[in-house]
């Protein structure tokens, strides 16, 4: 058996891996929305409500990536703009938000090791499903219906996301030995949001029609 099949069309868009994915995405998302339990508590009780929005980031991510996957077991009948029009969004922002919060993740965790944080095994489980998230949509993008301007709308998400976190202090929270690289931390992030826009740009214009 070829090791193409596993990134072919027929191999990703089967059902029986569709569930798959989507069971494992859904129980994703779910577990990191609970990880984000006390820093959301702790944002409703002393920032002003809305700001909670901005909170759970990567959850939030892989939220829109299971979205696209229910997309593709239970195709939509009306082809209205607007149903066509929310999906491209959702599937923009699954694309984008992925490879950032993906990439950020890791990133994050492998930085505090540098600086004499020892990694437990939820760091190796948070490096290995948030590396996956990355992967997943680029092996994804191809398939969708998406194009680059539904990559600029969530990139423009990001952008705002970044600006909320990194100015009303609701960015999600870091081990102590980076605070005292916040302000290059904030940076990374924003220059990470630039990345994955021409990445996941890049992989939604060489998608292939479904």
């Amino acid at each position: 058996m070829p090791l193409s099949m596993f990134w072919s069309k027929s191999f990703l868009l089967s059902r029986l891996f569709l569930w798959l994915m989507f069971i494992c995405n859904l129980l994703g998302t779910i577990y990191g929305y609970i990880w984000y339990g006390n820093q959301i508590e702790d944002t409703i009780n002393s920032h002003p409500l809305w700001q909670v929005v901005f909170v759970p980031d990567s959850p939030t991510a892989s939220l829109f990536f299971t979205i696209t996957l229910l997309y593709w077991l239970f195709p939509p009948q009306s082809t209205s703009r607007f149903v066509n029009g929310a999906r491209m969004i959702i599937e923009g922002l699954a694309v984008v938000t992925s490879i950032k919060y993906g990439i950020w993740a890791v990133s994050m965790i492998v930085a505090g090791n540098m600086q004499g944080d020892p990694l437990q095994w939820e760091h190796w489980m948070l490096m290995a499903s948030h590396g996956a998230m990355a992967i997943e949509v680029l092996l994804y993008a191809r398939f969708m219906k998406a194009g680059v301007w539904a990559a600029v709308l969530g990139t423009l998400w990001l952008l705002l996301n970044d600006t909320v976190d990194y100015t009303y202090d609701v960015f999600p929270w870091l081990s102590d030995s980076l605070m005292d690289d916040l302000t290059a931390v904030k940076w990374f992030t924003y220059s990470l949001t630039i990345f994955s826009f021409i990445v996941g740009g890049l992989a939604l214009r060489a998608r292939k029609q479904t």
